[in-house]
């Protein structure tokens, strides 16, 4: 097995399925299937075969949104637990491998092109400096691409379940109505896509407006498009504690090569991003701002950057064992 003929890539997040195969070292087109409409993983994968007409491969490889035990995957904002050993057996498939989805994405960091992104801030990298990624989507992911002495490493996080901090009284009043609903009030509970939605709610509270739900890209859109000063407020909030978090990360990891923002919220927003506190944000840590100006934020434009990160672990040897 360990040069397969045939591999099976998949991007397993909460809202979307991305699968791509791979055949003599060249991958194919991406598939992306909702993943609410299928049971558990063994189902959606059955039912992506199906429909390309494609044999089981040789070696299943998925990038999984939720932390690794053993190799299992308890997925944090969807009800399925993914086994590597259930689904080699289920599936006839010869060796299968899980890892989080956020360490196949730092993995893609040093393979994106300046094409794959946009700056917001900062210098230029520094050369062998630390990668750091942040994902808001269906959740917020995050990790770390470390090259050491001439070993590349990464480091899996979980630090979009951290505690949330307000930095003024008006963030302070919209975590003290969040924390009434949720308890522990996590960084991913306002930056991610469900976030962007508690952060409207928690506003149209506190003002008393009778605003109705709105998903995060109505929110999005309304605010574009001057439609809702409600949402405007929201989604202002929402890059101020992006930026703010993100700055975080740049500290705690030395991410001297560049903080790299990706997810499915933020592509679409890149402008809004630019003309918000975000930048500020990232830099506003006192005496330690020096520190973080001359660090560049990038968001990641690559449609797929999880599936580009496990190309670069195969490459790199990662994924030789079978799971048997």
């Amino acid at each position: 097995m360990s040069n397969p003929r045939s591999i099976l890539l998949g991007d397993i997040g909460g809202t979307n399925l991305r699968f791509a195969q791979v055949a003599h070292g060249t991958c194919g087109p991406v598939t992306t299937l909702p993943r609410a409409a299928y049971g558990d993983m063994g189902e959606a994968i059955a039912a992506y075969l199906d429909a390309s007409a494609s044999p089981a491969p040789d070696r299943l490889v998925l990038a999984i949104a939720g932390p690794m035990r053993d190799s299992c995957v308890t997925m944090t904002n969807a009800a399925w637990r993914i086994d590597a050993v259930e689904l080699q057996q289920r599936l006839r498939i010869p060796s299968v491998h899980l890892v989080n989805d956020f360490v196949a994405t730092a993995w893609s960091l040093p393979a994106l092109s300046a094409n794959d992104v946009h700056q917001i801030g900062g210098g230029p990298p520094k050369p062998g400096g630390v990668k750091v990624a942040c994902g808001p989507g269906t959740g917020l992911g995050t990790s770390a691409f470390i090259p050491l002495d001439g070993c590349e490493r990464v480091i899996a996080s979980e630090a979009g379940h951290i505690t949330l901090a307000a930095q003024n009284t008006d963030e302070d009043a919209v975590l003290v109505w969040l924390r009434e609903k949720f308890g522990h009030v996590s960084a991913e509970r306002v930056i991610s896509g469900p976030g962007l939605v508690n952060l409207h709610q928690a506003l149209a509270a506190l003002s008393q407006s009778s605003a109705p739900i709105k998903p995060a890209a109505e929110i999005v859109a309304a605010a574009r498009e001057g439609r809702c000063e409600l949402c405007a407020r929201a989604l202002a909030l929402f890059c101020a504690f992006l930026g703010g978090f993100a700055g975080d990360l740049a500290l705690t990891f030395g991410g001297r090569g560049g903080l790299y923002l990706t997810g499915g919220i933020l592509p679409h927003m890149v402008d809004l991003l630019q003309a918000s506190d975000f930048r500020q944000r990232f830099e506003a840590k006192g005496r330690l701002r020096d520190y973080l100006a001359p660090i560049p934020a990038f968001v990641i434009l690559h449609p797929e950057p999880a599936i580009l990160g496990l190309q670069a672990m195969i490459a790199a040897g990662h994924f030789q064992q079978a799971t048997l």
